[in-house]
C-alpha cells in the first residue's frame, strides 16, 4: 500500500489503528446478523426517497455502487487504501515540482511518524462515522459502519428502524450527488492538482507552521474553547487558500444537500424524524479533553461550521427558487456556491438564475 515515497506510511497507519481501536457494543451473533440484514434493507429504500425528493437520478449506464456493511477495523481497511490512493501521487507531484526526491517532505516528518499519526487518528474516527460514500481509490461504495450505528442509537435512545433508515438516506444522499453529477469527483480531483501546483514549502516553513498548530493543542487540553483550522492552519499561501475556499464550498455543498434531504423526507418516511434530529444535534458536541484535542486537531469545530453553513444555503435556494432551481448546483463547476454564497443564498440565485432572488 506504502511506496518508498509515500509521506504516510499507511501500513502502519492501519496497524496503529487496528491496535487503538475501540470495542464496539456487545451484541449477539443474531443480533449482529440482524443489523446488517436491517442495514441493507434501509439503504436499498432510501435510494427511492432520495432520488424523489431531490429530482436527481444516476446516469444511465453508469457503474452500480456497492453497499457494505463493515467493523470498525474495515473502516480502516477502506481509509488507509481510499487515503493512499487520494494522497500519493498527488505527494508524488509535489515531489517532482519540487524538482527532488520524493523524499522531502517525509525527510521532515518521517513517514513512519506520520503513519503512526495517522492511525491515531483513525481509531479515534473509526469509533464515531457511521457512514460515508467512497468515491476515491473504489468505483463508489457506500459504507455502513454497523457498530458505530448500534452504539449511537442506544446512546440516544432512538428508534433503531427510524435511525438506521435515517443515516442511510444521509449516505445514499452522497451516492446519488455522485452518481448523478459524475463531472463532480473529476472536479475535486482537479482542484487538488491546483493545490498542490500552488505548493511551495520549505522544511523550516512546514516545521514552523506545526508548532503553531501544536499550540493550538496545547489550549484545547487546556479546556480552551473557540474554533481552530487544525491542520488546514498549515496553509498560508494565497492561492492555496484560495483552492481551500472552493473545495469547502462544495463540501459544504454535498453535507449540507444531505442533511436537508435526511430531514426533508418527513414524518411519513422516518416517523420520529423531530427527535433525532434533536438529539443527533447534541451527539456532535465533543465535550471531553481528547475530543477537544484531536476536534482541534483535525478542524472538526471550524467543518461543523461549514456543514451548518451548507445547510443554509441548500434551504434557502431552496426556499427562493424551489428544488428544481436549485438542481441547477449540478449543471457544471460554475454554477457551484462559492464560499461567500453559503450564508447567502440570494447571491448565488442572483448569479445563476440571472435575477433578483424572489421566495418561491
Amino acid at each position: 500500500m506504502s511506496s518508498a515515497s509515500s509521506m504516510v506510511d499507511w501500513e502502519l497507519a492501519g496497524r496503529t489503528a487496528r491496535r487503538l481501536i475501540s470495542a464496539g457494543p456487545a451484541t449477539t451473533r443474531e443480533e449482529a446478523a440482524g443489523v446488517v440484514r436491517d442495514l441493507h434493507e434501509a439503504a436499498a429504500v432510501a435510494v427511492a426517497h432520495v432520488e424523489k425528493l431531490t429530482g436527481l437520478s444516476p446516469v444511465p449506464g453508469g457503474p452500480v455502487p456497492e453497499v457494505a456493511v463493515v467493523d470498525r477495523p474495515g473502516w480502516v481497511d477502506a481509509n488507509t487504501h481510499g487515503m493512499a490512493a487520494l494522497l500519493d501521487p498527488l505527494v508524488e507531484a509535489l515531489a517532482a515540482k519540487q524538482d527532488s526526491r520524493p523524499g522531502a517532505i517525509a525527510t521532515a516528518i518521517g513517514s513512519r511518524v506520520t503513519g503512526a499519526q495517522a492511525g491515531g487518528i483513525l481509531a479515534f474516527l473509526s469509533s464515531r462515522v457511521l457512514g460515508q460514500y467512497e468515491i476515491f481509490g473504489t468505483g463508489g461504495r457506500l459504507l455502513l459502519v454497523a457498530p458505530n450505528i448500534v452504539a449511537t442509537e442506544r446512546k440516544l435512545g432512538v428508534d433503531p428502524a427510524d435511525f438506521r433508515l435515517w443515516v442511510c438516506l444521509h449516505e445514499a444522499t452522497h451516492q446519488l450527488q455522485f452518481t448523478a453529477v459524475p463531472w463532480l469527483k473529476g472536479h475535486l480531483e482537479g482542484e487538488m492538482a491546483k493545490f498542490i501546483e500552488a505548493t511551495d514549502l520549505t522544511t523550516d516553513v512546514l516545521r514552523e507552521r506545526l508548532q503553531d498548530v501544536l499550540r493550538s493543542l496545547t489550549d484545547a487540553v487546556r479546556g480552551g474553547e473557540g474554533e481552530s483550522e487544525g491542520l488546514m492552519a498549515l496553509v498560508r499561501d494565497p492561492e492555496q487558500r484560495a483552492v481551500l475556499d472552493r473545495v469547502t464550498a462544495v463540501m459544504s455543498l454535498v453535507e449540507g444537500h444531505a442533511e436537508y434531504v435526511m430531514d426533508g423526507v418527513g414524518p411519513d418516511v422516518v416517523p420520529t424524524v423531530t427527535t433525532l434530529r434533536k438529539r443527533f444535534a447534541q451527539r456532535r458536541k465533543g465535550r471531553g479533553p481528547l475530543d477537544r484535542v484531536l476536534r482541534r486537531l483535525l478542524g472538526l469545530e471550524q467543518k461543523m461550521k461549514q456543514y451548518a453553513e451548507g445547510r443554509v444555503f441548500v434551504g434557502g435556494v431552496i426556499d427562493l427558487v424551489g428544488m428544481e432551481g436549485f438542481n441547477r448546483v449540478w449543471e457544471g463547476p460554475e454554477n457551484l456556491p462559492r464560499i461567500d454564497e453559503l450564508t447567502a443564498p440570494e447571491r448565488w440565485v442572483e448569479r445563476v438564475h440571472g435575477r433578483p432572488a424572489i421566495p418561491a
